[in-house]
């Protein structure tokens, strides 16, 4: 019998889908403290768990056993995936069992927040009757700011059109094909911040989407309007929406998350009188639940027993012997398409796949899957190799794959190139049989290592820019740990990729774009 470990609360029915396998055996440990997990761990080959068991290095390396992690929900924060890959633990999530609930939360929060129904009644349980004092807002006709077009936030979308709303939607990665289907306007940021009377956020975390919605942003709204984040905390600067709020620039705020979760007790948001809160609750139904359980149930059962992956976090699905053979190429692919995605600031209509030499040999779908989960990591939230294809064609983008089975300049190389408003091409090897480089920037040829914080620098080919860009560095105590550069001789131009050992602030960034002779510079993570 194949056990399998189910260590925090899951719904009824998912348990019941693991214990009607054939050849399943299920143990039960809702609340296993830490050591109870390591305890049990050795002896099991699936684990499902929620957000309560962390699933630690430590864990990892005492399961000598295990096969594959389920997580019932979407984040895994708790999961140290790269332990887990480099066991060759597969971790499964459920991306899907959470849109429409958290969709729903949102526009739970803003219709309190625009009626003041949380606060009217603990008043009138209070033994009051302040009918003046809460007089709300109608939302019929107002307009509704989404940030954000991802799976949730097109929920919200069509929730809101159909209570009469005229909905904006602000969002660098949606493309007018695809806002065309939703039948929805697409503006810039700073428009949306101008027209919206209600703002919902719906985005990723990432360095890019940290600090959205600050001082700057809310200087930029009409006086009075109401803020929503049930999306991930931080987004929001709390300290600048206290002060907002404070000023009546923004009217009030109806918050899911926070940056400390649990916050503190004395948290100045929480107290506030014109925001309304709750825990983290926007995957929090009975449905929801029940969904998720079942999801990654059935998801741990079918790997176990049939080999079948689906929502992988970490691999692709394919079979293991394919595994060897394009594993390398995989992980070139992704890092490709997680280069251009923060490369590019607009939409991008079109991504070119492009395989050349032996590489055009074998089948190359999962290594373009790669590419595509690559590419949308900046701008959808739990994208993975399951659903990176489904996500690309949502968002109205073109994906044209070729092969040229002569080699060009290596024996297998990949390039990856977008177009949008603007065209940027990358490629990129496999050196030694298993390291990838990227090899080619646009029209500077190179040879880089795509890993951790990488700078990515522009500059006219004059004497003293790799100097300066060493000491503004030096002076910053971020070391260089490696730096390539490429030559574009009759455009006397020059590129630069360089490794550091630290991310820079967005000081320092701002410092080397102000290098002389500096054309553009880019701080990416790889």
């Amino acid at each position: 019998m194949t056990k399998v470990l189910v260590s925090d609360s899951l719904a009824s029915q998912g348990v019941d889908v693991l214990n009607q396998a054939d050849g399943l055996e299920v143990i039960e440990r809702p609340g296993a403290s830490p050591d109870e997990l390591l305890e049990l761990i050795g002896d099991v080959e699936g684990l499902v768990i929620r957000s309560g068991t962390k699933v630690t290095a430590d864990v990892i390396a005492k399961a000598d056993k295990l096969k594959v992690i389920g997580r019932a929900g979407i984040g895994v924060d708790n999961v140290d995936v790269a332990a887990a890959t480099a066991r060759g633990i597969v971790v499964v999530n459920t991306p899907e069992g959470n849109n429409i609930t958290t969709a729903e939360h949102a526009l739970a929060l803003m219709i309190s927040l625009a009626r003041h129904i949380p606060q009217a009644t603990a008043s009138l349980k209070a033994g009051k009757w302040e009918k003046k004092k809460f007089q709300g807002m109608e939302i019929f006709n107002r307009t509704l700011g989404v940030v954000g077009a991802g799976n949730i936030g097109r929920i919200v979308v069509s929730r809101a059109r159909g209570l009469g709303m005229r909905v904006i939607v602000a969002d660098p990665f949606l493309t007018a094909e695809a806002a065309a289907r939703m039948d929805v306007e697409q503006v810039e940021m700073d428009e949306l911040l101008s027209r919206a009377d209600v703002i919902t956020v719906h985005v990723p975390k990432t360095k890019d989407t940290t600090g959205l919605l600050n001082a700057a942003a809310f200087a930029k709204c009409k006086p009075g309007v109401l803020v929503i984040n049930a999306a991930r905390g931080g987004i929001i600067d709390e300290a600048d929406l206290y002060e907002a709020l404070d000023s009546g620039q923004v009217g009030g705020a109806g918050l899911d998350v926070f940056v400390e979760e649990p916050p503190p007790a004395d948290h100045p948001l929480v107290g506030h009188p014109r925001v309304i809160c709750t825990p983290h609750l926007g995957a929090s139904t009975e449905q929801a639940q029940v969904n998720v359980s079942v999801a990654v149930a059935e998801q741990v059962r079918d790997f176990l027993l049939d080999g079948v992956v689906r929502n992988s976090i970490n691999v692709p699905s394919i079979s293991p012997e394919m595994m060897a053979e394009v594993g390398p190429y995989l992980e070139l692919g992704e890092k490709l398409g997680r280069f251009q995605g923060q490369l590019v600031d607009s939409a991008i209509e079109q991504v070119e796949v492009e395989y050349a030499g032996d590489i055009a040999e074998i089948n190359v779908a999962p290594i373009t899957i790669a590419v595509l989960r690559g590419l949308l990591e900046r701008s959808q939230t739990n994208v993975n190799m399951v659903n990176a294809p489904g996500l690309a064609q949502e968002m109205g983008i073109k994906l044209i794959e070729t092969k040229v089975r002569k080699p060009v300049d290596f024996a297998s190389s990949i390039s990856v190139r977008t177009r949008g408003a603007e065209v940027r091409l990358i490629e990129g090897a496999i050196f030694h049989g298993s390291q990838p480089r990227i090899v080619r920037v646009d029209d500077f040829m190179l040879e880089a290592i795509p890993e951790g914080p990488t700078l990515l620098l522009h500059n006219h080919d004059q004497a003293g820019v790799v100097g300066t860009v060493g000491s503004i560095l030096g002076e910053a105590g971020i070391n260089i740990s490696r730096m390539q550069l490429g030559l574009v001789p009759e455009r006397e131009e020059a590129a630069m990729l360089v490794n550091v050992d630290s991310v820079p602030p967005e000081s320092v960034v701002e410092q080397l774009r102000n290098v002389p002779h500096m054309i553009t510079a880019k701080l990416l993570e790889l």
